[in-house]
């Protein structure tokens, strides 16, 4: 029976509009299905190597750098050394406390590094046998591959003429080979190998930094000048060769370098002693120059 009149129309608009609004689609809240949330980039810090030449009481310019590279709080991930490069990366990378370094570099004298000994002669007069001692006195770690910096001492190999990268085994021996200049050293023996001053093949091992996976390499050469016109001994001449040696290795290894930094050394010997404070300030002045690149490129994105 079909109801006529107003009650007929009340229930006509009611059924029309409960239609209306149940095909309506529900406004949408919250974020649609299908979008993933946006994620969020780390940048990635850089691997920063730090490479130490050769030039032997030279080194103490390294010390210098190595101090301003603290201060301004600039992260070294790994250390390449070669000969004093060695010894001086060697004794911070197994404590890294430049103030500790400092003290401790004041105190090497010819006489802790050098012992002369006719004995050995026929191979060289200095047994090295003093560098290891003073080594292990004021080294933290036994080891190389116990430095709280990963540390990759350089030698070269005596009789293959490779050069060499000593990852594992006694830390003062690696440096005593690492730092064997040939004629006034004793050439090491390591493992199976006859080696002697990294400086021969790789002064500046710029390439070895790259190949351990450093995105930027800052190395410090100590051979930028070579003169030296006070030349009076066998041991002179044998300590400039070895200068001029050390500019040629390193010449071409250092083109991987991402900042060069080279101290003021001119004028000072193989085995000068004497200008340990004029070494360090030289090394902190070239340091102070190179903080602004290095700080350029840790900010690049890569």
């Amino acid at each position: 029976m079909l109801v006529h009149g107003p009650s007929s129309k009340v229930l006509l608009v009611v059924f029309s509009l409960f239609f209306l609004f149940s095909c309506q689609t529900p406004p949408q809240t919250g974020k649609p299905a299908n979008m993933q949330p946006a994620v969020k980039t780390v940048k990635k810090p850089p691997v920063i190597a730090l490479v130490l030449g050769g030039g032997s009481s030279k080194g103490f310019a390294h010390v210098g750098v190595i101090r301003v590279l603290e201060q301004e709080k600039i992260p070294i991930h790994m250390i390449i050394g070669t000969s004093v490069g060695s010894l001086i990366g060697g004794l911070y990378a197994a404590n890294p406390d430049s103030f500790q370094l400092e003290w401790t570099a004041f105190k090497i004298e010819r006489g802790d590094i050098l012992d002369f000994s006719i004995a050995y002669s026929k191979l060289g007069p200095v047994q090295g046998a003093r560098m290891e001692t003073f080594i292990e006195q004021h080294a933290k770690v036994k080891h190389v591959e116990e430095t709280k910096i990963p540390f990759y001492p350089i030698a070269t190999d005596l009789n293959t003429g490779e050069t060499v990268m000593l990852e594992k085994g006694s830390l003062a021996k690696a440096i005593h080979a690492s730092a064997a200049i040939p004629g006034i050293f004793v050439p090491v023996t390591f493992g199976n190998r006859t080696l002697i001053d990294g400086g021969v093949t790789n002064n500046c091992a710029c390439d070895i930094a790259k190949a351990k996976g450093a995105d930027i390499v800052i190395a410090v050469n100590l051979q930028k000048d070579v003169k030296n016109y006070q030349i009076d001994s066998l041991i002179d001449i044998i300590g400039q060769s070895v200068n001029i040696m050390m500019r040629e290795s390193g010449r071409g290894k250092m083109k991987s370098a991402d900042v060069l930094i080279e101290p003021e050394t001119k004028g000072i010997s193989l085995f000068d002693f004497s200008q340990k404070k004029l070494l360090m300030d030289e090394g902190i002045k070239a340091a102070k120059q190179a903080i602004p690149r290095i700080r350029e490129l840790m900010a690049q994105d890569r």
